[in-house]
């Protein structure tokens, strides 16, 4: 697995993440419906930049009592799971009761992870204490809001977990603003930075010409149309990938 400099991370961070997804569309390295995370999963924080980090999944419940009276203990282990990571931590917390009883963070749990260096979290669950953790200037993404915590503890760490219809792995690079959230693949991600900036300038092509006050013409539309695909097919040469997909 190559290693992500701290660069990558911060040129991917200057992107929207359905730019990133755009992205890593050109590559063909899977499939066009996997990868991201679906509507179940929004941003509480839609005006905060992007996100960038890798994942520290664990697993969650609130319907029953711990064996461990300390509903916190756990911070300690995910702490110490970020140390293992190549680079700042995404938590992406799964809340396996089914619906979800109490919530799976707060301003306590935001403000630990946040200072040692998580960029942000992700959970099918609920969060609380949104008040709070937005002037902490942290992203979360979730499924919901929940005002009590009920019988809040994790039950594993590090362990793969599904959020969102997609299983994530501990270290695999995520991406998330206010449009969502996706993985990028790790074999990729110094490409896609590189890529971005292309693609960008590829759709101002169009974007440019419908941003004039201008009336647009069918006509020169298409040759907007017909010159962004050009300009996409040759990021994909430049990328090795030959498709017959438009773009």
């Amino acid at each position: 697995m190559p290693a992500i400099s701290s660069d990558t991370l911060d040129r991917l961070r200057a992107f929207d993440t359905p730019t990133i997804c755009n992205v890593i569309e050109l590559f063909e390295v899977r499939p066009r419906n996997r990868g991201f995370l679906d509507h179940r999963i929004r941003s509480c924080f839609p005006s905060l930049p992007p996100m960038v980090g890798f994942a520290a999944p664990a697993a969650f419940r609130s319907d029953a009592a711990p064996a461990a009276p300390d509903a916190y203990g756990s911070l300690d282990a995910q702490l110490e799971q970020f140390e293992r990571l190549p680079g700042p931590a995404v938590v992406v917390l799964q809340d396996l009761d089914d619906p979800p009883v109490g919530a799976v963070f707060g301003e306590v749990m935001c403000s630990t992870y946040r200072a040692f260096g998580a960029e942000g979290l992700v959970t099918n669950g609920g969060g609380r204490d949104l008040p709070q953790v937005e002037k902490l200037s942290f992203p979360v993404f979730t499924g919901g809001t929940i005002c009590a915590h009920a019988y809040c503890h994790l039950l594993h760490i590090g362990l793969p977990v599904r959020v969102g219809g997609v299983t994530i792995a501990e270290g695999e690079l995520i991406h998330g603003d206010g449009d969502g959230v996706t993985t990028i693949p790790i074999d990729i991600a110094s490409e896609v930075a590189d890529a971005a900036p292309e693609f960008v300038a590829a759709e101002a092509i169009i974007l440019d010409y419908l941003r004039t006050e201008e009336r647009p013409s069918r006509s020169e539309y298409a040759a907007r149309r017909r010159a962004f695909q050009a300009e996409v097919a040759a990021i994909r040469q430049r990328i090795g990938v030959k498709s017959n997909h438009s773009a």
